[in-house]
């Protein structure tokens, strides 16, 4: 019982800090994105994020290692092997330099040539789009290479290093804002860059700070062949389902692209820009809790790790409909306050990109404990199959003349069949009890997320756009969330919990 209080304790911790983190960078992202959108404009602030996709494309070939590699570094932290530990983290940085070199070369060849031969790019603007790819591929390596120490820092679960590092990035960033404006160069080249240099400080200083404490962070050429080989199975396998969900967001980007142009693409990437900072709060939730749900699934305690996997899927939901929900229904206010220039369809891309990350966030635990098991064959043949669906739907349908915003509608569509494929997969794996998580979870979601939109709906319906009505209405949302969650989405012992943290709050001001 005080390992599992600890355990909470140690995740509550972590959770907090966090959530300051994001905090600051959701604040200078939404303040910086407004200045580049503002200093590039539409057409290039959209050739950035499509061209950028085109390298993230190539991170379906890492995705995949980059779970192996949390993985097994978790894993094997659980079990306190420590020799055993130090080979999984020098093979690992050997792994992604040799990885690094097969993507430039993948970039270099094919990415060029799908850049200059297909892509719709104003002719004028084609040789700063392959200098913007370029440099887009060395941001993407450097952040490649600095996988094995953030796999690390989460395995100890430090996440008070991602909170201070955070705020040197963020400054990196402001700065960036700043100098984008001011400089009479090439604004989209100077801007990729300024996000290289950014990327390589932040890698550096990650790497500093693991060498510094953690024990197994020296590297040194390994060549264990039955380590690599068991990482390259997992990893091989793994590549399923980390390259459907590469085709599903970049590839649904590229799509947009051939049939609808780099305008709309920037719409896009504000969408996403905006689930970004609304969705962080939800993944650094889930970078506190998965290495708990790899730990006791390593250390045997499969009673305990049901329980984080239900609650973290609840709550990961109720996070994201707190944050969402004055945004989805006032939308259009939102991104005029925020923008200076509102692309077309990006109303419509912002909540229907909400309300995918809320059908995703349910998944979430799941996929950690499937990851847990190592055992991942079947698992990502069957949902990474459904997921890779996207890709080839998404374009028969655009292709038919339907409107972009039907990409979004057929992710969400997938996700749902993904968590079903899911919940069966890992009845077979790990036992889990479909039908309870059917109850406790899902059932639980669907009725808090509907009881607690009506009154912020009505009002949204009701009242005109103005900055009165919108802090009203969420004020509003955030009432009816908060007691929707506390009366009917928590249990007797969580309400219990809050009952005795706002009562301790409570003491200390008295």
């Amino acid at each position: 019982m005080d390992t599992i209080q600890s355990n909470n304790k140690r995740i509550a911790k972590n959770t907090l800090l966090l959530y300051l983190r994001m905090l600051f960078l959701m604040a200078v992202s939404l303040y910086t994105s407004r200045v580049v959108l503002s200093a590039l404009g539409v057409e290039d602030f959209g050739i950035y994020n499509v061209v950028g996709g085109v390298v993230t494309m190539f991170s379906m070939l890492s995705g995949s290692l980059s779970a192996a590699i949390s993985r097994f570094i978790t894993f094997e932290l659980g079990k306190g092997n420590l020799p055993k530990l130090k080979r999984i983290f020098s093979s690992s940085v050997t792994i992604q330099i040799i990885l690094s070199a097969i993507i430039i070369l993948l970039i270099e060849t094919v990415g060029v040539w799908f850049l200059n031969a297909k892509m719709v790019i104003p002719e004028v603007r084609v040789e700063a789009a392959n200098w913007v790819l370029q440099f887009s591929a060395i941001t993407f390596v450097i952040n490649l290479i600095s996988i094995p120490y953030n796999a690390a820092i989460i395995a100890h679960e430090r996440m008070s290093a991602f909170a201070y590092i955070s705020i040197l990035e963020a400054l990196g960033k402001l700065v960036i804002a700043y100098l984008i404006t001011v400089f009479p160069i090439d604004r989209l080249v100077f801007y990729a860059i300024l996000m290289c240099a950014v990327a390589l400080m932040v890698r550096l200083t990650y790497g500093r700070y693991c060498k510094k404490h953690f024990e197994e962070c020296t590297y040194h050429f390994v060549f264990d062949f039955a380590l690599l080989k068991r990482m390259s199975g997992f990893a091989g396998w793994n590549f399923i389902g980390a390259s459907s969900a590469v085709l599903r967001d970049q590839g649904g980007n590229l799509v947009i692209n051939l049939f609808c142009g780099p305008a709309v693409n920037a719409a896009r990437g504000i969408a996403f820009q905006v689930n970004a900072a609304i969705n962080g709060f939800v993944v650094n939730f889930m970078t506190a809790l998965n290495p708990q749900i790899t730990k006791q699934y390593a250390m045997g305690n499969r009673d305990y790790m049901m329980n984080l996997i239900f609650k973290g899927a609840r709550f990961s939901f109720y996070m994201l409909l707190l944050l969402s929900l004055p945004i989805l229904v006032n939308t259009h206010y939102v991104l005029g306050l925020w923008l200076k220039i509102v692309p077309e369809h990006t109303v419509l891309f912002v909540q229907l990109v909400l309300v995918s990350a809320m059908s995703e966030s349910m998944s979430q635990p799941l996929v950690t404990a499937m990851l847990a098991t190592g055992k991942i064959r079947n698992y990502q043949i069957i949902v990474g199959g459904l997921q890779m669906m996207n890709l080839p739907v998404s374009y028969l349908l655009l292709r038919s003349g339907m409107f972009p915003e039907i990409v979004f509608v057929v992710a969400i569509i997938i996700s749902q069949c993904c968590l079903a494929a899911r919940l069966w997969m890992l009845h077979s794996m790990i036992g889990l009890r479909v039908g309870l998580y059917m109850r406790r979870v899902y059932a639980n979601v669907l009725v808090v997320g509907v009881i607690s939109s009506i009154l912020p709906i009505l009002q949204g319906f009701t009242c005109n756009e103005s900055l009165m009505n919108f802090i009203l209405s969420s004020i509003l949302s955030f009432v009816c969330t908060g007691l929707v969650v506390y009366f009917i989405g928590c249990n007797n012992i969580e309400r219990q919990f809050v009952i005795t943290k706002v009562s301790g709050i409570k003491a200390k001001f008295k």
